[in-house]
């Protein structure tokens, strides 16, 4: 553990990072590169736990744009995380690497419901822990989520993997070629500048609680890795 600056963290896994270059639904390959990514990390001793989103499949917003209820349509969106996670879970065990899902909303069946404690004791206990169905209320984003339960874990940092994004610029690289990348921010400069790293919700929760978010390209191997070894790439928001 002596390599390890972050012993234990929240991963946060935006759906379409699941779904790779088909932008939509679960892709296999994709989820087993992760997989096999966070069995290396899992090997340096880290204890990890995961929020999974769910805009590969369903995004309660645009539903409600769409003419849908926007609670109804929230509700919608935990149930495209909770499929996330288990594609995620299947994965990660046939590596060998147990694996539990908890969800906020319950489904006994296929999972178990959240409870702190015994979300902490399976990561005691050298476990992935992958929170599904966001917080279980609508109007709460999945980054909201991330910051709730490193609060409630009392996690070392969240690591906001990114789909192709290596940071946090000052405008979308993508479509100003002036766009400048940020190496540190405070949560404070998230919300001011209103930058789109994570809602408001989520950077005040993250601030109030003196969480920092590192904000990575998930796409290059290696680099959650990286982060929990206190390498510096892409950026770190903490402080106020």
């Amino acid at each position: 553990m002596s390599e390890v600056k972050y012993k234990r963290v929240i991963l946060k896994l935006s759906g379409e990072a699941l779904a790779g270059e088909k932008g939509f639904g679960i892709n296999p390959p994709v989820i087993k590169t992760v997989a096999e990514e966070l069995k290396d990390v899992y090997d340096m001793g880290v204890q990890i736990a995961i929020v999974v989103g769910g805009g590969n499949m369903w995004r309660g917003e645009a539903g409600a744009q769409m003419g849908m209820e926007r609670a109804q349509a929230d509700y919608i969106g935990m149930l495209a995380t909770i499929m996330n996670a288990l594609a995620l879970q299947d994965n990660l065990e046939s590596i060998d690497v147990p694996t539990r899902v908890q969800t906020s909303i319950e489904m006994r069946q296929i999972a178990e419901p959240y409870i702190r404690r015994k979300a902490m004791r399976h990561l005691e206990k050298r476990r992935i822990v992958i929170f599904a169905g966001g917080t279980g209320s609508p109007y709460f984003s999945t980054d909201t989520t991330a910051a709730l339960r490193a609060a409630e874990i009392n996690a070392d940092a969240i690591l906001m993997a990114k789909n192709g994004v290596d940071g946090v610029y000052s405008a979308d690289p993508n479509k100003d070629s002036s766009a400048v990348k940020f190496d540190t921010l405070t949560h404070l400069d998230i919300i001011n500048k209103g930058l789109q790293v994570m809602d408001t919700t989520a950077s005040s929760l993250s601030m109030d609680n003196d969480i920092p978010v590192v904000v990575f390209n998930l796409n290059k191997p290696g680099n959650i890795r990286k982060v929990v070894a206190g390498e510096h790439i892409g950026t770190t928001v903490r402080g106020k």
